[in-house]
């Protein structure tokens, strides 16, 4: 059995242990954290398990996620900091200090350039509404999109992203690929002129409007939560949200999506993420994009998928899977990635 089969085991084991009522609840927290240490792994990944299959009911699966909310908090991940991150980096090493390999392997090869917004191009920032992509990004951008295909695959949605970015020459994949769009007429970048190549979660818009405004009542109560509609996905916003409030933020969600079973929840970072059940995510949407472009079945291509956060883990093992390109984790911190290399964060991207 491998060491990642052997992970899972012991991970699959603690979460049954942890949902089954056997041990006291708040000596969970503890048990998950010494397997953690154990295992080399982020305690994070443990209750987002748990929180991804919905295991619980009522109290417990909201007490599931205000625990996953806490582990993703930055006062509890700075302990990982000071971990010996060289098992790590072993195995996933810079980006930018093997680029000279990364430039061999895509020898005499299409590169197509795939990259996450937030935390990728621009840092993480307290306000969404403020994450701005820096002059020198935009032009690089530029650059690369004059030599290469590349797309921007973002959970925001695509109006969003956009007015960040600006730069009609692009693809753009938003709410985690659900929508998605060609390049604009490049001597034109009026709204309304985008091709729109894919929308597989259309029938969901109504049911999506419906929960954001509920939502956007419900949480009104809870300072600093922000929901933010990705038109085929929502946002709930907690990264200024006082943790003592942290318990009601989560249990109104709970309430609301309690309504809607074709509705599930995922985490990023310091934000809970509302998506239609649908099999689709960031790594469909890249091979949606390859296929779109002619390259479904080509060995001559070389997909480069840049991206901070899980939902770019799904890029990351379509291309493993495939055998082609490399996926960039941007992360300071060690975490299970399906990623071939690193980099530290937006600044080094």
């Amino acid at each position: 059995m491998t060491n990642r089969n052997v992970n899972k085991t012991i991970l699959e084991l603690a979460m049954s242990i942890s949902n089954s009522g056997a041990l006291p609840r708040a000596a969970v927290p503890g048990i998950m954290a010494l397997l953690c240490g154990v295992l080399g792994l982020p305690q994070k990944k443990l209750f987002l398990k748990t929180l991804e299959d919905g295991s619980g009911k009522g109290g417990t699966k909201v007490n599931t996620w205000i625990d996953s909310m806490r582990a993703s908090s930055p006062t509890r991940v700075k302990s990982t900091q000071n971990q010996d991150p060289s098992p790590w980096t072993l195995y996933h090493p810079s980006a930018l200090n093997l680029f000279d390999q990364i430039v061999c392997e895509s020898k005499g090869k299409q590169i197509v350039t795939f990259l996450d917004y937030d935390g990728t191009l621009s840092p993480i920032v307290a306000d969404p509404d403020k994450a701005y992509m820096s002059q020198k990004m935009r032009a690089t951008l530029k650059d690369i999109a004059r030599h290469f295909p590349t797309a921007i695959v973002s959970g925001r949605c695509i109006d969003k992203v956009y007015s960040f970015v600006r730069l009609a020459e692009l693809y753009y994949a938003g709410s985690h690929g659900m929508d998605i769009k060609g390049p604009t007429n490049r001597r034109s970048t009026k709204k309304g002129n985008e091709a729109v190549l894919f929308q597989p979660a259309s029938e969901f818009l109504p049911m999506i409007n419906e929960v954001y405004n509920i939502l956007v009542d419900k949480t009104k109560s809870v300072p600093g939560a922000k929901v933010e509609n990705n038109k085929f996905c929502l946002s709930v916003h907690f990264r200024c949200v006082d943790e003592k409030s942290w318990a009601p933020l989560a249990e109104q969600v709970s309430l609301v999506l309690d309504h809607y079973p074709k509705l599930k929840l995922t985490q990023g970072r310091k934000v809970l993420e509302i998506r239609p059940t649908i099999k689709w995510d960031k790594g469909k949407a890249l091979e949606f994009l390859l296929e779109s472009l002619g390259y479904a079945n080509s060995d001559n291509v070389f997909p480069i998928y840049i991206g901070d956060d899980r939902t770019d883990e799904d890029a990351f093992k379509v291309l493993r899977k495939r055998g082609q390109g490399i996926g960039i984790l941007v992360s300071k911190i060690p975490k299970e990635t399906d990623a071939s290399y690193t980099l530290q964060d937006p600044t080094e991207v």
